[in-house]
């Protein structure tokens, strides 16, 4: 079943790359009595998830903050690693937005949002979506029909909603 409008988001695990490694945070902590911006890429590193996707959230970082935005999260099947680097490689990590990795694919499925694309190599991964949680709900949510545009969930696409 895929998340809807008006779901409370499953209590899955999410790494993230702390001073002395990885470090599990669960959804529930990070969006519970908040308002933060999820969305997700098929692959750190892809094409249009490096040169359009988190380059949109870069770009309306301070206007989702101006319509009290509490964090914006980044989430994709791949280890911590990757997703630190990642964010420091596209500036993501300096605009302040976080970066959490879901390796076993375990809140994407949660959620309905895997897919496989075999001739790219991606397994396991994540459909491209954006979506404003409060305090753990879906309130607004876009899904990319394909994985390699990126309108409907582009940052400012999301924050015409807010």
């Amino acid at each position: 079943m895929t998340i809807s409008v008006g779901d409370k988001l499953p209590d899955a695990p999410l790494l993230r790359l702390g001073a002395n490694g990885p470090e599990e945070l669960r959804i529930a902590s990070l969006t519970e009595g908040r308002k933060v911006v999820i969305f997700a890429v098929p692959g750190a590193y892809t094409p249009t998830c490096s040169s359009a996707h988190v380059p949109s959230f870069i770009r309306t970082k301070a206007a989702f903050d101006a319509k009290g935005v509490d964090e914006i999260i980044c989430v994709s099947v791949n280890d911590p690693f990757v997703m630190k680097a990642w964010g420091e490689a596209t500036g993501a990590a300096e605009a302040g937005i976080t970066m959490l990795a879901d390796p076993q694919s375990a809140f994407t499925r949660a959620i309905g949002m895997d897919f496989d694309a075999p001739p790219a190599g991606l397994l396991g991964r994540s459909r491209r979506y954006a979506m404003l949680v409060e305090d753990g709900t879906v309130r607004v949510l876009h899904v990319e029909q394909s994985p390699g545009t990126c309108e409907a969930t582009a940052g400012e696409s999301l924050l015409t909603e807010i």
